[in-house]
C-alpha cells in the first residue's frame, strides 16, 4: 500500500501540474496522500517533514534565487542583455541567424542572467533576424533553448545556474566540479545541437520553406497564468515580473554590457579556488553556525559573492540607464519569491516520500541498477526531473533522498564527488525538457510557436544532445575518473 500511495501522490502531482495547477498546493496534498497510504501521521508529515525540508531548501538556496533574479532584471532593464544579443546578431549576420541566437543566449546565461530573462529578450530579436534571413520561425525555440537552457545550465564549469549549485552541499564540491568533463559535455551538446538545427534549416531551404507566422507577443506570454505556474517551478525567475520596471531605450556599449558577466565568472572562480580555501573557517563547526563545514557552504558562498559584486557593477556602469531603479529592484526581488517557494514545495514532497518505509524498495532498486552508481544517479535525477518538469526540483529530491548514500558509495569505490556532481546536474537537465516543462512552455509562447511545430527540435537539442553528453561523461569518468 505504501508504494501505491507514492505512485498515486506522484501521479496527482504530475497530472495537475501539467494542467497548470500551482505546485504550492499540489505538493503537500500529494505528500499527504503518500503518507496516508503508508499509515503515517499526516500532520506530523506536513509540519515536520514536509515543511522542515522545504524550509531547509529555502535557507540554503534563497540567496541564490534572490541575487540571481535581481541581477537578471538589472541586466535586462539597463539594456545590457539586449546590447549583447544585438552585438552578436550584427557581427554574425543574418546568414548565421541560428548561430547568432545560440551564442547570444549562451553568453548571457553563462554570465548569470536568468534563462527566462534571456528568452524574453532573445525571442523578439531572434524573430526579426530569422525573418531577415528567411529562416522558419519554428526553428527559433530550438535555437534559444540550445543557447540558454542546455550546456550553460548543466555542463560548463562555474555556471551560476541554481542547478549547478544544488549538488554542492551534498557532495562538498564547488561550481567548477569536474571542469574537463564539463567542457567536453558542453562541446557535445553545442556541436550536436548546431548540427541538428543547421541540418533542419538546409532541408527547409531546399523545400522552399521560409519565415512564416506572426510575431509573438512576449507581453501576452508573461501574463499567461498557465505559463507562469509551470515556469516558476522550473527556473529561478517569475515571468510575471519581466515587464515590471522600465527598460532603457539607450543601450550600453558591448564592453560595458559584458563586464558584469565577466565579474560573475572571475569572482566565482577566485572565491572558490583561491579565497575561500585560504580562510580559517573552523568556526563553522560550532553549533551557532549549524555545525557545518566550508565544503558544505563554500560553493554557495562563491556564487553569492560573485552575483552580489556583479549587481554592484551593473548599477555603477548603468546608473543613467536604470530609469526606474526602485521598480527594477522590486521586480527582480519579487521575481525570486514564487520560484523558490515552488521548488521548495517539490523538495518537501520528496522529503516525505523518502521518509516512508516503502521508499526503501525504490532506493534499493536505484542502487541496484546495472552499470554502477553513476548510471543509477543519472537515472534517478533524470526520472525525477522528468516527472516534476523541473531540473532543480528533481535534482534536490534525488539528492535529498540518495545523496548521503551516494557519498558513502563514492568513499567505498573511490569515486570523486566532483564526478557525481557533474553527472547529477547533466542528468537532471535532460529529461526535464518534456512538454510540460516550464521553460519549454514559456519559450514556445514567447516565440509564437506550438509543440506540434517546434517541440521535436527541442527534443533533439535539449534531450538527445544532453543524453549523448551524459553518456560520454559517465563512460569517460568511469574509465579515467574526474578531471
Amino acid at each position: 500500500m505504501g508504494l501505491l500511495g507514492i505512485l498515486l501522490g506522484l501521479g496527482l502531482l504530475v497530472w495537475l501540474a501539467f494542467r497548470g495547477w500551482s505546485v504550492l498546493g499540489l505538493a503537500p496534498v500529494a505528500a499527504l496522500i503518500a503518507a496516508a497510504f503508508a499509515g503515517d501521521p499526516l500532520l506530523a508529515n506536513w509540519t515536520q517533514t514536509f515543511m522542515g525540508s522545504a524550509a531547509g531548501f529555502i535557507a540554503q538556496f534563497f540567496p541564490l534565487f534572490l541575487l540571481g533574479a535581481l541581477f537578471g532584471k538589472l541586466m535586462d532593464d539597463s539594456g545590457s542583455v539586449t546590447a549583447i544579443a544585438q552585438f552578436m546578431t550584427e557581427r554574425l549576420g543574418a546568414h548565421r541567424a541560428i548561430l547568432a541566437v545560440v551564442l547570444a543566449g549562451a553568453l548571457v546565461t553563462y554570465g548569470g542572467v536568468s534563462v527566462f530573462v534571456a528568452m524574453f529578450v532573445l525571442a523578439p530579436m531572434g524573430q526579426a533576424l530569422f525573418r531577415a534571413a528567411d529562416v522558419p520561425n519554428r526553428l527559433l525555440p530550438g535555437a534559444v533553448m540550445l543557447g540558454t537552457a542546455t550546456f550553460t545550465m548543466s555542463a560548463l564549469p562555474g555556471t551560476p545556474a541554481i542547478q549547478n549549485a544544488i549538488p554542492m552541499p551534498f557532495f562538498g564540491t564547488t561550481p567548477f566540479a569536474a571542469p574537463g568533463l564539463g567542457f567536453m559535455a558542453a562541446g557535445i551538446m553545442l556541436g550536436f545541437g548546431l548540427w541538428w538545427l543547421t541540418r533542419v534549416e538546409s532541408v527547409a531551404r531546399r523545400a522552399g520553406e521560409g519565415f512564416t507566422g506572426q510575431i509573438a507577443s512576449a507581453s501576452q506570454a508573461a501574463h499567461d497564468p498557465v505559463v507562469r505556474e509551470r515556469a516558476t517551478a522550473s527556473h529561478e525567475f517569475d515571468p510575471a515580473e519581466v515587464e515590471h520596471g522600465t527598460r532603457s531605450p539607450q543601450l550600453p556599449g558591448f564592453g560595458v554590457a559584458l563586464l558584469p558577466l565577466i565579474v560573475v565568472m572571475v569572482v566565482n572562480l577566485t572565491m572558490s579556488q583561491l579565497v575561500l580555501p585560504r580562510l580559517d573557517t573552523s568556526y563553522l563547526a560550532e553549533l551557532r553556525w549549524g555545525e557545518t563545514s566550508l565544503a558544505s557552504v563554500g560553493g554557495v558562498w562563491s556564487v553569492i559573492v560573485a552575483l552580489a559584486l556583479a549587481i554592484v557593477a551593473v548599477y555603477l556602469l548603468n546608473r543613467g540607464r536604470l530609469l526606474a531603479l526602485r521598480d527594477t529592484v522590486d521586480a527582480g526581488l519579487n521575481a525570486s519569491a514564487l520560484p523558490v517557494l515552488s521548488v521548495a514545495s517539490l523538495v518537501g514532497f520528496g522529503a516525505v516520500v523518502a521518509s516512508l518505509p516503502a521508499f526503501e524498495a525504490v532506493r534499493d532498486w536505484v542502487l541496484g541498477i546495472e552499470g554502477g552508481p553513476l548510471v543509477g544517479l543519472a537515472l534517478a535525477t533524470n526520472v525525477l526531473s522528468a516527472l516534476t518538469g523541473s531540473a532543480s526540483g528533481g535534482l534536490t529530491i534525488a539528492l535529498g533522498a540518495l545523496g548521503e548514500t551516494y557519498m558513502q558509495i563514492a568513499a567505498t569505490h573511490g569515486i570523486d564527488p566532483a564526478l557525481m556532481h557533474r553527472v547529477a546536474v547533466i542528468g537532471a537537465a535532460t529529461l526535464d525538457s518534456l512538454p510540460h516543462n516550464g521553460a519549454v512552455v514559456t519559450l514556445l509562447a514567447v516565440c509564437g510557436a506550438t509543440h506540434r511545430e517546434s517541440y521535436f527540435d527541442i527534443i533533439m537539442v535539449a534531450i538527445v544532445g544532453a543524453l549523448l553528453a551524459l553518456a560520454a561523461v559517465i563512460a569517460l569518468g568511469s574509465t579515467v575518473g574526474s578531471f
